[in-house]
């Protein structure tokens, strides 16, 4: 089976768009895990920095490595390096700049929430940006469904104390940023191997962050052991998998046929950040995941074409 047949297959696009949700949901309690291990304070934004580009930088050898190892040529090519510079700034270096940034000032189940809202922003930029992908009735009311299972799984935190603050406006920018940034990779992934695509827009948005943060707090600023290493090479493993995942089904996909499944990553990163934060986990988890679910059936179903119809009347006759 080919690249192109599994990725527009619905067992495909279910299995790698579930795979890297759940992957990136898992970054949440993740990074948060790092922060402490490692001493990283929620005002130490040069050492965020430095830290989520070592991490894009292991991210992008991890492919070169794996690709390497089967012969397939990832040699840089330069009528390529523009916009994998800017696909690079898009989606490593600024979406991650805000996104670590805000996540040092939330919760990990608060910021696996307002990761819900990148389906949203994905879909809306669709709509505007592409004119078979538009929104019917049936796409907003998935969207409502599926927003309203993250709002639903936001409810234990939605109390009085609730408040929507530098942190939250940080991740809800870095969605943003992500979303863009998908649609950036879908167009450019037309013209390049998305392997070769992801591993270099990993590399050039590290060597920023790096940079950025490395001038301020130094490049080796951490003492790792074999427990933050861990964390980190799990955290590159999860960016270079998920991101070849997901670019795979956006370049092979409409927008908006599979943009409902990143409203998984907020389901999975408040479950993993009950696991392995202690973080409240309230019944009203089950029923966001039930919403979203309902969500991502109706907009993935299709209305039966004027040639289906035929055959079921043929068959009836």
């Amino acid at each position: 089976m080919t690249a192109e047949k599994f990725f527009t297959s619905k067992l495909g696009i279910i299995a790698a768009a579930m795979f890297a949700t759940f992957l990136w949901g898992s970054a949440f309690p993740a990074i948060k895990l790092s922060y402490t291990a490692l001493d990283i304070g929620a005002s130490d934004y040069d050492k965020q920095l430095l830290f989520a580009g070592y991490r894009f930088l292991l991210a992008g050898l991890m492919i070169f490595i794996f690709f390497t190892l089967f012969k397939q040529s990832l040699k840089l090519r330069r009528a390529t390096i523009v916009p994998l510079v800017q696909l690079g700034f898009m989606q490593t270096f600024l979406q991650y700049l805000l996104f670590y940034f805000g996540l040092s000032y939330s919760t990990g189940m608060q910021g696996a929430v307002i990761a819900g809202t990148a389906s949203f922003f994905q879909i809306l930029f669709a709509h505007f940006l592409y004119a078979d992908d538009s929104l019917s009735l049936r796409k907003w009311l998935g969207i409502a469904l599926g927003f309203g299972g993250v709002l639903m799984v936001n409810l234990p935190k939605a109390g009085a104390d609730f408040q929507f603050g530098i942190g939250e406006l940080l991740l809800l920018l870095a969605m943003m940023a992500s979303a863009y940034g998908n649609i950036m990779a879908r167009e450019r992934a037309a013209t390049m191997d998305v392997s070769y695509l992801t591993a270099y827009q990993m590399l050039f948005g590290s060597i920023g962050l790096i940079v950025v943060g490395g001038v301020s707090a130094g490049f080796f600023p951490f003492t790792f052991n074999l427990y933050t290493v861990g964390l980190i090479a799990y955290l590159a493993f999860l960016s270079a998998a998920g991101f070849i995942l997901w670019n795979n089904v956006m370049k092979y996909n409409k927008v908006g046929k599979v943009s409902m499944y990143l409203f998984l990553v907020p389901v999975f990163g408040v479950m993993l950040s009950a696991v392995f934060l202690d973080e409240v986990m309230h019944y009203t988890i089950l029923l966001g995941l039930t919403l979203v679910v309902l969500g991502i059936i109706i907009v993935n179903r299709q209305k039966p074409s004027n040639k289906d119809n035929n055959k079921k009347l043929q068959s009836s006759a």
